[in-house]
């Protein structure tokens, strides 16, 4: 079996720049040694390397690149794909992401994988930072929006998709081999599509704020492109599915485009501070269902909880007080969402396997639950700076009680869950080796440069038993039933396809984890050093 060659450098643990003294760094050290042995031959509980983990995630993310790969590139078995996406219809479309493991570049599900990687990097920043990611984490945010630049080739014109499901499912390909469809399909004024157009402010939106102090001539440019395509998705409204048909039967907008036109609202008055973005989102609340949606779900299809919880923060804030009757609301169906994964609402609750893992549905069901451990994570932190509780129909919780819930979805896929397994490809001794994913599942294109065939890949790879060839480090696979049995088969696409968009939350879950992680041990340690001068 083929592994990164670099990925021994990702086996370290980070500590992050911490604030004790060398010398007790060092006691601390020994002390932690000797702790780690006592708990680990007196109990069970599984401890997790979230540094590990984190930069592993990150890895992911070059594995799925498409375009010309660049010099510094990581996942070394990957190579240049799809130079010539776009030519047909005159425009450069190169680059973008691939959204899982087909070659297809799906905008929706590829803004929300951007939007999600730059929230996390606005509100863990500093803990990503600690642990010696923020290049990486920046890097994957800009590989998305360089290409959302480049699909908007004009105000009301935005690139939705390369490639289509149904021409490039009939092939088991490398990227580097691709012989289907290029086809590109836009939205504009005459086949309007709120909904990308929404989502892809949102992400330009959003990593505005990431790059805005050390890159602020990007950030601008983000802003500039988030602002026209706001302008364009609430101006030409209508479902970017019924304009873009081939997108159907992969990424259809079910929820609709209300939640994305909010959600882009909500962004823009972030990066912006322009008071009418935040009377837009004031002002169609009802209307659009910003503050009637009770969801229990957060996805690349239905934004509702997300904003829901971003806007109430907005509470705490002396200059939203006028909107307190209307920001009040959002942040009920916010709590809705919260109670609900806690199991805490009045019969509304997110279903859980027996071991106690947040379940949706059938088909990748960890999207659901790397969603909800990131929410749960941040609206523990806003409850903990602000000083309160949140009040479910089931009784009174408190920061604590959520952020051990986060954390006990994050450990489920790390491995501690019936099967052993961990759902993070390439974290800890076992995790799926069959991951439905052409470029993985093929020999190298470094390795081997000989062309492979549309249907030869099924013959020769996809229907072997073997272990993929390739390692895909970070990927996030759709994860068990919901009798949390798994069957690692390559066929077995519900639950062994990994997306962008299951990994991108994690990567705030799991510094904010390490940071919790390395703060206990500095506490700890501070205690044992103070008993042992006493």
């Amino acid at each position: 079996m083929e592994k990164d060659n670099r990925e021994p450098q990702h086996m370290k643990h980070h500590f992050g720049v911490s604030k004790i003294p060398i010398l007790v760094q060092h006691c601390c050290f020994c002390l932690f040694l000797i702790l780690t042995f006592f708990i680990t031959t007196t109990t069970t509980t599984q401890a997790f390397d979230y540094a590990d983990a984190l930069s592993k995630s990150l890895l992911y993310f070059e594995a799925q690149r498409s375009g010309r790969i660049p010099y510094n590139q990581r996942v070394t078995w990957r190579d240049h794909s799809g130079l010539t996406d776009g030519l047909e219809q005159g425009v450069d479309l190169v680059g973008g992401y691939y959204d899982a493991g087909d070659h297809v570049k799906f905008g929706l599900p590829m803004a929300f994988t951007v939007t999600m990687l730059s929230w996390c990097a606005i509100e863990y920043r500093q803990q990503i930072q600690d642990a010696g990611e923020l290049e990486h984490t920046m890097e994957a945010i800009k590989w998305g929006t360089d290409y959302f630049i480049k699909a908007h080739t004009s105000p009301n014109v935005l690139w939705a998709e390369v490639g289509d499901g149904d021409t490039d499912h009939y092939c088991w390909q490398r990227p580097e081999d691709m012989t289907t469809s290029r086809r590109a399909f836009k939205i504009d004024e005459k086949n309007p599509g709120s909904d990308l157009a929404g989502e892809t402010a949102a992400a330009m939106a959003a990593a505005s704020i990431v790059f805005r102090k050390t890159n602020p001539h990007y950030s601008h440019l983000l802003l500039h492109h988030a602002q026209q395509l706001f302008e364009f998705g609430d101006k030409y409204r209508g479902n970017y599915d019924a304009s873009v048909g081939v997108v159907k039967r992969y990424y259809a907008s079910v929820s609709g485009y209300m939640d994305e036109l909010l959600w882009a609202g909500t962004w823009l008055y972030k990066a912006t501070d322009n008071e009418g973005y935040l009377e837009y989102v004031i002002s169609n609340a009802d209307t659009f269902g910003g503050t009637g949606w009770s969801i229990s779900e957060f996805s690349w299809d239905v934004k509702y909880a997300g904003l829901q919880l971003m806007l109430s923060k907005f509470l705490n804030e002396e200059k939203h007080k006028k909107h307190a009757d209307i920001l009040e609301k959002y942040r009920s169906k916010a709590e809705f969402y919260i109670c609900s994964c806690l199991n805490k609402n009045n019969g509304s609750n997110v279903q859980r396997t027996p071991a106690g893992l947040l379940y949706i549905r059938q088909w990748n069901n960890m999207q659901y639950v790397s969603t909800a451990a990131f929410l749960l994570t941040l609206y523990s932190d806003f409850l903990q700076s602000t000083n309160q509780k949140l009040n479910c129909h089931s009784g009174t919780v408190d920061h604590e009680e959520i952020m051990s819930f986060a954390k006990s979805q994050v450990d489920y896929i790390l491995g501690s869950n019936p099967m052993n397994m961990s759902y993070l490809v390439g974290y800890g001794p076992k995790y799926p080796k069959r991951v439905h994913h052409r470029g993985a599942s093929i020999v190298s294109y470094k390795k081997n440069k000989g062309f492979i065939g549309c249907t030869q890949g099924y013959d020769n790879w996809y229907s072997s038993q073997s272990h993929n060839p390739n390692i895909l480090i970070g990927a996030l696979v759709g994860g068990p039933d919901w009798h949390d049995n798994f069957e690692d088969q390559r066929n077995n696409f519900m639950q062994t396809e990994a997306c962008t968009y299951n990994t991108a939350p994690l990567v705030g879950v799991f510094a904010k984890l390490l940071h919790i992680e390395n703060q206990k041990m500095a506490h700890d340690c501070n205690s044992l050093l103070v008993a042992s001068f006493k």
